[in-house]
């Protein structure tokens, strides 16, 4: 009898127990267990996850419920009253938290716990319809952007030994994508049973995403040797960071202060001519910190790619919401309104996950060349789209774009890699994602704004990532032909 329990037992274990460990078996390959990056990717995915089920939930309460022009309404009061706060505060959470920097942990693992409860809140809310459910979505919205700009500054604390940031960052990435690819049906499929049936599998994947953040390596939460960056790339920063690289880093404050009261005194006393440049030699020397603006300048490479990827992102934004209601009124030929969006959302999803791999692949080569040709090659797509406007030509954009956006930002994370000084690197990484997630908020706006009209509305995508590439090609390529701008500071 009891043979026979554990038999059973087994049999019903094994379709859970054999995924998961083929699952654990792939994150943690190449050192990625041993480091936590492993830990992190699982993260990542049930984050993925929890968000396609609230986005379910949400998508078929404000846009597929309702005639057209009504849905059109709904979006744009969803968008005013959830996303320009959001862009009030999106500049506000990564700075926030970098003055949180030892609460990492905690950091991810609040706003999983926020988006747990916030979607109880959302699964009452989107069945009668009340108003609470605008101010719990910008809750959402916020929680999550407080854990994308956290799991900017972790990853580059658990890299594996020979990991480029680049490769890290394709394999979160690529996990959080293929988790999104598995959850959105078993979402639909809740959805079928009820409006708040993905809200309620959300709240348990983000309470299980919480449990996981502490599982995390202690490391992430030390921010030793972190300063904040700055978005800037003046000459005059340049040149102080090129400087710095030759300053030793201390641990102790209170030997810093000392130290650069030492330096003020010193200073004046050469001001005052009480000592000479020769008995500043004397006695053992010591090369003191450079406090200035270089060490937090991330040179004009990361700035251009910054700029052409927030053009991609802003494109990217505008053809989800052109598309989804475009589709709706006007579906692809002999397909309804439902499989036209899914046909276009695969084959973006599909782009960006292609591009996901590509970037792995190609690691850190010429990430100039590599956004300026995807972004050449999107702009030829996008104005091929606007002119012969059709049903494939509308897929392969779909599919071009998620390409685009996946690589150009795996370049520009190679590029923050390459030229930003290691101290500050973790805020670039931080700050840079909030750019581009306003960025996405702008374009996504646009494209509710504009009139349901294929040709036009397709004409605008084309010339926002026209604009971003013919603005930045210039500059990217001589960046390219010059290497570096300046070596890292460790």
């Amino acid at each position: 009898m009891r043979r026979a329990a554990r038999v059973v037992g087994r049999a019903l274990r094994t379709p859970v127990t054999g995924p998961a460990r083929g699952i654990r078996k792939v994150t943690h390959a190449q050192g990625a267990g041993e480091s936590g990056l492993g830990r992190l990717i699982e993260l990542h995915g049930v984050n993925g996850a929890g968000d396609v089920m609230i986005t379910v939930a949400l998508a078929s309460t404000v846009f597929f419920s309702v005639p057209t022009d009504e849905a059109r309404g709904r979006v744009a009061l969803y968008l005013a009253v959830t996303m320009l706060p959001f862009t009030l505060l999106a500049p506000v959470v990564g700075p926030l938290l970098d003055r949180l920097p030892h609460g990492r942990r905690a950091a991810m693992a609040g706003s999983m716990l926020a988006r747990a409860v916030l979607a109880l809140v959302l699964s009452g809310a989107v069945a009668t319809g009340s108003l609470e459910m605008y101010p719990a979505a910008l809750g959402v919205l916020v929680a999550s952007k407080a854990y994308g700009v956290v799991r900017s500054a972790v990853v580059p604390r658990l890299l594996p030994q020979g990991f480029s940031l680049v490769k890290a960052n394709s394999r979160v990435t690529l996990g959080g994508l293929l988790a999104t690819g598995v959850a959105a049906p078993v979402g639909a499929g809740l959805q079928m049973i009820g409006p708040g049936w993905p809200l309620y599998g959300a709240c348990l994947l983000f309470l299980g995403g919480a449990f996981l953040s502490f599982r995390l390596p202690p490391k992430v939460d030390s921010a030793r040797g972190e300063r904040r960056a700055l978005l800037a790339a003046d000459e005059q920063h340049l040149a102080a960071a090129v400087d710095a690289r030759w300053d030793p880093v201390t641990t102790d404050d209170k030997t810093d202060d000392k130290t650069d009261s030492t330096d003020n005194k010193e200073e004046e006393k050469d001001r005052d001519g009480e000592r000479g440049d020769g008995e500043r030699g004397k006695g053992k020397e010591k090369e003191r910190r450079r406090k200035g603006p270089g060490l937090r300048t991330v040179g004009p490479a990361v700035t251009h790619a910054l700029a052409a990827n927030a053009c991609v992102r802003c494109q990217s934004g505008f053809l989800i919401f052109f598309l989804a209601f475009l589709l709706r009124e006007h579906p692809l030929t002999g397909q309804s309104a439902a499989v036209s969006l899914a046909v276009v959302g695969v084959a973006a999803g599909a782009g960006n996950a292609l591009g996901t791999a590509v970037g792995a692949w190609l690691r850190a080569r010429a990430p100039e060349v590599i956004i300026v040709t995807v972004m050449g090659a999107l702009v030829a797509v996008a104005v091929s789209a606007a002119v012969f406007f059709g049903a494939a030509v509308v897929a392969v954009l779909g599919a071009v774009a998620g390409f685009t956006q996946a690589l150009a930002k795996l370049s520009l994370d190679a590029l923050i890699q390459r030229d930003v000084p290691e101290l500050v690197r973790t805020s670039a990484f931080a700050r840079s994602e909030t750019l581009l997630q306003m960025a996405w908020v702008v374009g996504g706006a646009i494209g509710i704004a504009l009139p349901l009209r294929g040709p036009l509305g397709l004409s605008v995508g084309a010339l926002i990532v026209a604009l971003g590439w013919l603005t930045t090609v210039r500059a990217l390529l001589a960046s390219a032909r010059r290497g570096a701008s300046h070596p890292r500071v460790a």
